[in-house]
């Protein structure tokens, strides 16, 4: 069936703002600002080095969903439509735990890409996959399926390639090997976290039936409340090698970060792109799985890793590694495979299905990602968190 213009719009709009968001991040991180003038004996300009900061601009992105949600909930009353919006009777406390998983591994993720490349970041976030397959067959009681298994190998693999690909090429241009070898060990911990506010989600959350935007909305506002907290006592921690950038090896210093901005308009430029980008791609990956399929915006998902590969290398950020193209291959056939489509029902229709990858008729392998309401679940089969 042909996309309406919609669904097309959608599509475009997500993959877009998908881009940007992680663009946006990058592009702040290589831009250089005269900082806090306290720091005589640190270079000015300096680059902008603050990943905590930049999590709590997406927080702040995440937060105007919440904003979206409401108004669209006014809107259905007043023109008398009906929304189903499930029961409601739950304490917006509920959320706390999956905030801070948010929090967490969103820190985690912006500070590695600070130390790697943006294709890599991107690409290594596909890691998802193996901790929320292992923790749903301890927490959730899930069975776990010969091609679930196929799936994660592949993406393992895939993992290992484009990290090698990382180490053998890393000391090319300006680059520091060890860095971007600590950067891409903090963005693969951090879906160890993610996985874990995954499947919490699936756990306890499902069953209120919240909708997708609010649950996104409540995370941004309890993640900007703790994160804008946690900036003062960072400002005392000191990390030393961790961040060499920073005036002092802070862990984080939002004084010096607004210093930056105020000196540099481009960067409030990219701040703000990362706060908009990220609402708009949430609200986008809502859509598109409502309107189309969860399998449609997998497929839309590596297409941003492309738009954000070709961009980087366009923009001279990073080099063209012809094995990343392999890593690459083998997380989206793992990708794929584990989520049981394109691949292995290809396979089945043509008669060439192993017994590794059939299932038990009487038996689901996966949940469903769409409810009988049109709202999205927290399925940990599938690696499409509704966050960037």
């Amino acid at each position: 069936m042909a996309w309406t213009n919609y669904q097309i719009f959608l599509a475009v709009l997500m993959v877009v703002t998908g881009s940007l968001n992680t663009l946006s991040t990058k592009w702040a991180d290589v831009l250089n600002a005269v900082g806090d003038p306290k720091y005589k004996t640190y270079p000015n300009p300096r680059s902008f080095d603050h990943p905590f900061f930049q999590a709590v601009g997406m927080f702040i992105g995440e937060m105007s969903c919440l904003l979206v949600f409401k108004l669209t909930v006014s809107y259905k009353k007043y023109k008398d439509q009906p929304m189903d919006i499930g029961p409601q009777n739950f304490s917006p406390l509920v959320m706390l735990p999956a905030s801070l998983c948010d929090m967490t591994g969103t820190s985690l993720m912006y500070l590695g890409l600070t130390m790697t490349t943006a294709s890599s970041y991107q690409m290594l976030r596909g890691a998802v996959i193996i901790f929320t397959g292992l923790l749903s067959v301890g927490f959730l009681h899930r069975k776990l399926y010969c091609f679930h298994w196929t799936g994660i190998f592949s993406v393992v693999v895939g993992l290992a390639v484009v990290g090698l690909a990382d180490i053998i090429f890393g000391e090319k241009g300006d680059t520091d090997t060890n860095g971007i070898i600590a950067g891409n060990l903090l963005i693969v911990m951090a879906q160890i976290v993610v996985a874990v506010q995954m499947v919490y989600e699936e756990r306890f959350l499902t069953k209120y039936k919240m909708p997708a935007l609010q649950v996104v909305g409540w995370e941004g506002v309890f993640g900007f409340l703790f994160l804008s907290f946690l900036m003062v006592p960072f400002y005392y921690i000191n990390a030393g090698e961790l961040r060499p950038e920073n005036p002092g090896h802070r862990l984080e210093d939002a004084i010096d970060a607004f210093y930056q901005m105020s000196n540099n308009h481009i960067l409030i430029a990219a701040f703000v792109g990362n706060m908009v980008s990220i609402a708009f791609f949430n609200f986008a990956g809502v859509s598109v799985t409502k309107e189309m399929s969860a399998t449609t915006r997998m497929v839309l998902d590596s297409v941003r890793t492309v738009v954000i590969w070709v961009i980087s290398i366009s923009l001279g950020w990073e080099y063209f590694l012809a094995l990343e193209v392999l890593g690459f291959v083998l997380l989206l056939c793992g990708q794929c495979v584990y989520n049981d489509i394109i691949c292995t029902p290809f396979l089945r229709r043509k008669g060439l299905c192993l017994k590794c990858l059939k299932t038990d008729e009487e038996e689901p392998h996966s949940e469903p990602l769409i409810n009988e309401a049109g709202d999205e679940e927290y399925a940990p089969q599938s690696t499409n968190s509704i966050n960037a």
